[in-house]
């Protein structure tokens, strides 16, 4: 009995000190993805499709992928997509007082917005400190449908951040999944700036 109590009274305090994980501590999910994402900033990285249609993706799969976390600010983070030569896409990430919302910022060459731009979602969850989830909103709704892209209005887009390995894109929806991860173990050089985004 004696040796039992001992062993309470030296576990306990240890117990009471070690770090509890994140989710017990109380800590914000999206505050801990914010953070790593912000720690990104500055860098570019290569990437490749892991999930793919070779149909819709045809144009992706025979060019180089980079992504560069180029603009970052407390509440808005800016990250250019580079598919080949084509510099028209920009992931925004902005935090709102009820989440993280997604957009995708697209341009032509000339630096104007093209048709079909600032599509994107809104969490809806804490989601996870690596992951989060961004179902589509009524504005994209209401573009794709006018778009006859009917098929989009089951977006939902996510983005992973898991320093020291890896970043990832991605799209699901019904029958759909779309796929991009970038190794985090490497930097690249800074590529030129997306379209409009000089």
């Amino acid at each position: 009995m004696h040796r039992y109590r001992l062993a309470l009274f030296v576990c306990l305090p240890l117990a009471l000190v070690l770090p509890l994980p994140s989710a017990l501590a109380g800590s914000d999910p999206q505050d801990a993805f914010w953070e790593a994402l912000s720690s990104l900033c500055g860098q570019a990285h290569a990437g490749r499709l892991v999930s793919y249609d070779e149909d819709m993706d045809a144009g992706w799969l025979p060019e180089t992928l980079s992504m560069h976390v180029r603009h970052c600010e407390d509440d808005r983070i800016q990250i250019p997509l580079f598919v080949g030569d084509d510099r028209s896409r920009t992931w925004v990430l902005t935090r709102l007082d009820d989440g993280l919302r997604l957009k995708h910022d697209h341009r032509l060459e000339d630096g104007s917005e093209d048709s079909m731009t600032w599509y994107g979602g809104h969490t809806t969850d804490p989601g996870r400190s690596w992951r989060q989830a961004f179902p589509v909103d009524d504005y994209s709704r209401a573009l794709f449908h006018a778009g006859g892209l009917d098929g989009s209005i089951e977006n939902i887009w996510y983005i992973e951040v898991v320093p020291g390995s890896h970043f990832a894109y991605g799209l699901t929806r019904t029958g759909r999944h779309l796929r991009v991860e970038f190794d985090l173990n490497e930097t690249i050089d800074t590529p030129a700036p997306a379209w409009g985004h000089d």
